[in-house]
């Protein structure tokens, strides 16, 4: 059964002849069908406005060219289960997907599953790989928004895009992703931002709240106290994703040894105090070092050379300097999880 909402839609579309609304409204309730397994449905409904005898509600070539600079759309390849979270954080990624799956139990109570998500952390520490995680555990695409598309120079120009983008993910059960949220979502507050930044943002939060729930929005952040205030309030789930400790560092290098089906020569422990301090992304690359040098090597099976030579390496190159920012610091213990709905 299609919810009220949409319900009133199609009787207004009707009543008004407004068929972009109809069109909409159609697409809406076929996306909820089809997120129900309701597969033949949602094709028909698709098939009946795509075959309209006046051609006014089919869909045109040039709107797509249009749509498609505004994102990218990625199957997910990442589980869960590939990642290595903090605890907390896992459990209520999980509870997450629970609660998308069984949406009809909760609506049967007039109840919504929660769908908005913030992630925060320093860069390299898994938000972008959660949220392909996530868009895998409810079986839907990745919807990733592209800055360059959205950000226009002209007055009222992002807004539109924005507007854009936002009506066309209604219409499919997918996961938005905003990855680097503060190039969008800037404190209005700042003296140094132009009023066309903060209509952007007014804009931004409105589209968000107007979401359904089959919607899934992911956004993520490496400052959050450039974020508005007002954006902390819309999203159900926060979550910090921080760099990884020993514990989780010592599982990676477990985890690697078995992918690769030999052992490195040193303990998972050893290469753990080595390479603490680096974040995930580099300590993939750090392993992909390790294979790339491992093959070039072969028939040589003795990795204990190899990863002894790229430690060496690895220790000798540049990093740039840390800047040490007590506002990023305190954030994080203060927003590090808040599951409330408020």
């Amino acid at each position: 059964m299609a919810r009220s909402d949409l319900l009133l839609n199609l009787i207004r579309a009707g009543a008004t002849g407004d068929q972009l609304l109809f069109r909409k409204t159609v697409e809406a309730i076929a996306a909820e069908e089809r997120a129900k397994q309701h597969h033949i449905l949602a094709d028909r409904l698709l098939e009946n406005i795509r075959a309209n005898a006046n051609g006014t509600l089919t869909f045109h070539p040039i709107a797509n060219e249009q749509l498609q600079s505004l994102f990218y759309e990625i199957v997910p390849q990442r589980s869960l289960k590939d990642l290595i979270l903090p605890e907390v954080v896992l459990n209520a990624c999980q509870e997450l997907l629970e609660e998308q799956h069984r949406m009809d139990l909760l609506r049967s109570y007039n109840l919504e599953p929660r769908h908005r998500v913030l992630l925060v952390g320093p860069p390299g520490n898994g938000k972008t790989a959660l949220a392909e995680a996530l868009a895998e555990g409810l079986m839907i695409p990745l919807i990733q928004v592209r800055y360059e598309g959205i950000i226009g120079s002209y007055l009222g120009e992002t807004s539109q895009r924005l507007k854009r983008l936002f009506d066309y993910v209604r219409t499919r059960r997918c996961l938005l992703f905003f990855d680097e949220f503060d190039a969008l979502g800037k404190e209005r507050g700042d003296i140094h931002e132009t009023g066309e930044i903060k209509r952007v943002v007014s804009s931004l939060l409105m589209q968000i709240d107007e979401l359904p729930s089959h919607v899934v929005v992911v956004t993520a952040t490496n400052h959050p106290e450039l974020l508005d205030r007002a954006v902390w309030r819309r999203f159900q789930i926060r979550l910090s994703l921080p760099p990884p400790g020993r514990n989780a560092l010592e599982e990676w290098f477990r985890r690697f040894e078995k992918r690769m089906g030999n052992t490195l020569g040193f303990s998972p422990r050893t290469m753990a105090e080595k390479l603490k301090g680096l974040s995930f992304a580099e300590i993939e690359e750090f392993c992909m070092d390790v294979q790339r040098r491992y093959v070039l090597s072969l028939p040589q099976e003795d990795l204990k050379p190899i990863v002894a030579e790229r430690l060496k390496q690895w220790k000798a190159r540049y990093c740039p300097p840390i800047v040490e920012q007590g506002a990023i610091k305190d954030g994080d213990k203060t927003t590090s999880v808040n599951l409330s709905q408020s």
